[in-house]
């Protein structure tokens, strides 16, 4: 199974922010017991690259990919730790370029036309939307939908279980993206079961609502 197909399969891709290597792992057990098994760890903190190498050699059943990559070098450093997916905020041409040279999947942020032509220049069919919130949610991934036959979409911003069923339900989106079910106090506080309890939550509702 693809990388790609991973995200759908897992309905969530968490974004994961790390204060401590040592909460990697737990972290990555705790979202796998509740189905969700991919995990986009954001180079956000310092630790990132060895949290992703922790995950990547200790949880073979979760899929560990680095979020809020915005230069090649992070590209580059994220991989070489064992990060098996790449997602950027924004649209870098730079960063995309060097993960499909290199057969990385890749997932850049794309709010506008220009964005999305210029992902599709490069044979994506997967972008992120965020902060989807803010650039005007499943309304405005519809209508950007229209004119991009194909293109699908993975929200990230301002989803959560409450309203997780409206995006998954549309048929333009993939997958979606949020901390909801990873909070960082929760983290931090070695919450495992209640980050479990949020993953099964989230799964459940995007499936029944």
């Amino acid at each position: 199974m693809s990388a790609i197909e991973r995200f759908a399969n897992s309905v969530i891709v968490p974004v994961v922010v790390l204060e401590k290597v040592e909460e990697a792992v737990p972290t990555a057990k705790a979202m796998a017991a509740g189905g969700v098994d991919t995990m986009e760890i954001t180079f956000r903190t310092a630790c990132a690259p060895e949290a992703i190498k922790v995950v990547a050699e200790n949880c073979p059943e979760v899929l560990v990919g680095a979020g809020t990559i915005v230069s090649v070098e992070q590209a580059k450093l994220a991989v070489e730790m064992g990060a098996k997916f790449i997602v950027s905020p924004g649209f870098s041409d730079e960063v995309v370029g060097w993960c499909v040279e290199n057969n990385i999947p890749v997932t850049p942020g794309c709010v506008t036309p220009t964005e999305i032509m210029a992902a599709m220049k490069h044979g994506l069919k997967l972008v992120k939307f965020f902060p989807a919130n803010v650039y005007g949610g499943l309304n405005a991934m519809k209508n950007l939908a229209a004119p991009f036959v194909g293109i699908k979409f993975l929200p990230t911003g301002g989803v959560n279980s409450g309203n997780i069923k409206e995006y998954i339900d549309a048929p333009f989106i993939h997958a979606v993206g949020g901390s909801w079910v990873c909070p960082k106090a929760d983290i931090a506080a070695g919450n495992w079961e209640k980050i479990t309890n949020l993953c099964l939550e989230a799964r459940k509702a995007a499936k029944e609502g």
